[in-house]
């Protein structure tokens, strides 16, 4: 999965990124198009049940899942006046899977606002509005060039109808993502590539006095009322500050703050959830590891992401709730205690899933 971040200057977005790479590689300079060139990290989606599933049989190598994160630059009001730079911006962006925006919350008089002031909505509505523009302009570019076939085709002139709704949605100044769309019409409508569909994740760089605000405040404050679009606190100065501790300075500063994992494990697997995506377990040869898969897989199409091949010879999988696993002591203490299932083709794999495939090749 890939999280392409946008911002607008001064917002501490450079020092998130460098948080969530645990590295100095993202240059933090306070104008814009600072970063030209793309910077991408691979970062791992931590969760506490897989150290507690290795640590059950004491076994070394455990594989997360990951998302990678890539920091881009920084956009201005009027960005697309700056033609190479910002064709170059939509080019790169047009390849994430989901839209990371940044948006300053925090006061700080030493950390100059470009607009002078911090006002997160008026923020939110300038990065919003470049991206918009550039959606309109690709969708009537496609409602030209599609209208002379349009004329004979009737499938083609329903298409335009919805490319027409879609242009009005936009004009309103909405993001293509709130506008509603059955998954057979997305389908039609994803060689648009529109900078608004993808899934949007809002991550309000707050001061360590607002950490505990909960999301609903948040989207008050950001002035967003679409439910389907999540608002993450983070604290880009506490994760800066925790690069220099080592893992057990860590442990004992998050368990001060009553916490188990960071901030920006949260907003990691807030971008991992915003693409309906989950992961289930194995345990085997030594190794546990995380495998991504949509919601709403079956256990097929689970071990599809193993092997290609598994999911043409899948016969049935042994299950098992990694707490039972670990509380049993592994595989023979789960049956032993009826807690390892039998499931066949229409299972739907869970979160929690530990799973051992049986194939017939």
């Amino acid at each position: 999965m890939k999280v392409w971040i946008v911002w607008l200057p001064n917002v501490w977005k450079s020092t998130l990124f460098n948080a969530l790479t645990k590295n100095y590689w993202a240059e933090a300079r306070n104008f814009p198009f600072c970063t030209i060139e793309p910077n991408s990290w691979i970062v791992n989606v931590n969760d506490v049940r897989l150290e507690k599933i290795r640590a059950t049989v004491n076994w070394q190598k455990v594989i997360p899942a990951n998302v990678e994160f890539t920091d881009i630059a920084g956009i201005v009001k009027w960005a697309s006046a700056w033609e190479g730079l910002w064709n170059k911006f939509l080019a790169n962006i047009r390849e994430t899977d989901t839209i990371l925006q940044v948006v300053r919350v925090f006061n700080d008089s030493n950390i100059i606002h470009v607009h002078g002031k911090v006002d997160p909505k008026y923020d939110i509505e300038i990065i919003n509005s470049e991206l918009i523009l550039a959606d309109v302009e690709s969708l009537e570019k496609r409602i030209i060039n599609n209208a002379r076939k349009a004329k004979s085709d009737k499938e083609l002139q329903a298409l335009q109808e919805v490319y027409e709704w879609i242009l009005k949605h936009l004009m309103e100044g909405k993001l293509a993502c709130t506008y509603p769309m059955d998954e057979e019409t997305k389908a039609k409508t994803k060689d648009l590539f529109l900078l608004t569909a993808k899934k949007f994740v809002y991550a309000a760089n707050v001061s360590e006095d607002m950490m505990d605000t909960s999301e609903e405040d948040l989207k008050n404050i950001l002035w967003i009322t679409d439910k389907e679009i999540r608002v993450v606190p983070i604290c880009a100065k506490l994760e800066e500050d925790m690069i220099e501790m080592n893992e057990e300075e860590k442990k004992e500063f998050l368990s001060e703050m009553w916490l188990i994992s960071t901030w920006l494990d949260n907003l990691i697997k807030t971008c991992f959830d915003a693409l309906w995506l989950q992961y289930y377990f194995t345990a085997w040869e030594k190794e546990v590891r995380a495998w991504t898969i949509k919601k709403g897989a079956t256990a097929p199409q689970a071990a599809w992401v193993i092997h290609t091949d598994f999911e043409k010879w899948f016969i049935k999988a042994d299950v098992v709730n990694w707490k039972d696993l670990v509380e049993f002591g592994w595989w023979a203490g789960a049956k032993e205690h009826a807690k390892v299932r039998l499931e066949w083709k229409e299972y739907i794999d869970q979160d929690w899933d530990v799973m051992v495939f049986k194939f017939n090749n």
